[in-house]
């Protein structure tokens, strides 16, 4: 199975481009194309309205696995990406966002206070990453093999 993909970077200034999407970019080139392939690749400001409304979009096409989300998880005022991520899921999937807190502490003690979630709004799985592009690879790389059983699980496929 070919996961469909796409990636919403949260970012103020990569909205108002005065600064390149290198985490979004980080987040395409990581994701080996034999299983998975971009189908949209989105910025929007760190508003919780502009979230939502591009997490339903991505999440109520037919033909999108996967959201994931870079920019936004952390402690500043602007910060609403866990929140708007909760808002439109049906489920959590904690142990996602467990995980990569977890992991990440060894690489980084600051990996602990990234805020991201996990779930999934009926048959696509939204997972936040950090807004950092190191952050994102390090994040990739602890759950990228996992990610194809998820999908084929929420989708109805045996454990």
């Amino acid at each position: 199975m070919v996961i469909n993909v796409a990636i919403l970077t949260i970012s103020d200034s990569c909205a108002r481009n005065k600064r390149a999407d290198v985490s979004g970019q980080t987040i395409k080139d990581m994701l080996p194309e034999d299983k998975f392939v971009v189908c949209d690749k989105t910025i929007v400001p760190d508003d919780y309205q502009a979230i939502t409304r591009a997490l339903k979009h991505f999440s109520d096409k037919h033909d999108i696995n996967m959201v994931l989300t870079t920019g936004g998880t952390g402690l500043g005022p602007r910060d609403v990406t866990p929140e708007a991520t909760a808002s439109v899921c049906d489920r959590m999937v904690p142990g996602l966002s467990e995980i990569l807190r977890t992991k990440g502490f060894n690489k980084s003690p600051n990996a602990v206070l990234s805020r991201g979630v996990a779930g999934t709004r009926e048959n696509t799985l939204i997972i936040n990453l950090p807004g950092s592009p190191k952050a994102v690879r390090e994040c990739l790389e602890i759950i990228l093999d996992i990610l194809p059983h998820a999908v084929d699980m929420m989708c109805g496929s045996g454990h």
